[in-house]
């Protein structure tokens, strides 16, 4: 997958092109078959010659800006790479480029053969995630950092589950507790897994796929598929925090499920920082 960092180098290269905030597309909603034709909402720029990888970028950039301006929204017909190059003035080749890129980018999901096209995707926060995860190992971001984020997002999640837990998400976090502890005591490879999905499942209940999304991310990163120094006494203790926090999740004690994973989170970046520092020791001694 092409990352953000790459898709916002490529950015730089189209003219005139200023970066914008990221997000704001994926939560429009579906278009209405009342709207004008593409065509008429966004017609195309006839672009100055130049490179193919830079013509290709300024394509990119126009359809980013046409997202961010709402002239495009999920559902929208961009049509084949032969509609793309006659609306821009462009080379097929370079539709093409264009077209790959923002698919890899999932920008766009593209059908192929008759009838076939590129349109506007519907949006998947995951794979935004998954991007921010990368350029976050790559940039090299410490676990004090992540985890002092992860705080700030896990505090806010469930504070807001408390608020916006339906039936089905307080079913969800009573399921995993339940599996937690049928696999506590054989399998803790099995439980670190099952802890994630809670943290996950908490923030899920916020209904607030912002954080869910930038939660992945920071725990693609931070957690570990594997945790060898977690023992029966530190799951047990963690298994009960977890229990009190579905609780005060159910019983819409907000404030109290904010306090209670503030002090959790705490307790979990203390390991991982130590755990990290432990670890840089050994590779450089």
């Amino acid at each position: 997958m092409i990352s953000l960092l790459a898709f916002d180098s490529a950015l730089k290269d189209a003219p005139g092109c200023a970066l914008r905030p990221e997000g704001a597309a994926a939560m429009t909603p579906a278009i209405s078959d009342a709207r004008p034709p593409i065509a008429e909402r966004v017609p195309g720029r006839i672009f100055l010659a130049g490179r193919a990888a830079s013509l290709s970028a300024q394509v990119i950039a126009q359809v980013r800006e046409d997202l961010f301006a709402r002239r495009l929204r999920p559902g929208d017909f961009l049509g084949s790479e032969k509609d793309l190059a006659e609306r821009f003035g462009t080379s097929r080749i370079v539709a093409r480029d264009a077209l790959r890129t923002l698919e890899a980018l999932g920008v766009v999901a593209i059908r192929m053969g008759k009838g076939g096209g590129a349109r506007i995707a519907q949006g998947n926060a995951r794979l935004f995630a998954e991007a921010l995860a990368i350029q976050l190992h790559l940039t090299q971001a410490s676990a004090a950092e992540i985890m002092d984020a992860q705080r700030a997002i896990e505090t806010l999640a469930a504070e807001l589950a408390a608020e916006n837990a339906q039936p089905a998400d307080i079913a969800r976090l009573k399921e995993l507790l339940a599996a937690a502890e049928r696999v506590m005591a054989r399998d803790m490879d099995e439980y670190t897994c099952l802890s994630r999905e809670f943290h996950i499942a908490v923030a899920e209940a916020s209904h607030n796929r912002v954080l869910v999304a930038q939660l992945i991310s920071l725990q693609h990163v931070a957690w570990p598929a594997r945790n060898p120094t977690l023992t029966p006494r530190v799951a047990r203790r963690v298994l009960d925090v977890h229990r009190e926090l579905a609780s005060l999740i159910e019983m819409r004690d907000a404030a109290g499920a904010r306090r209670l994973m503030d002090e959790h989170v705490k307790m979990i970046r203390a390991r991982r920082v130590t755990e990290q520092r432990e670890r840089v020791k050994r590779e450089c001694c």
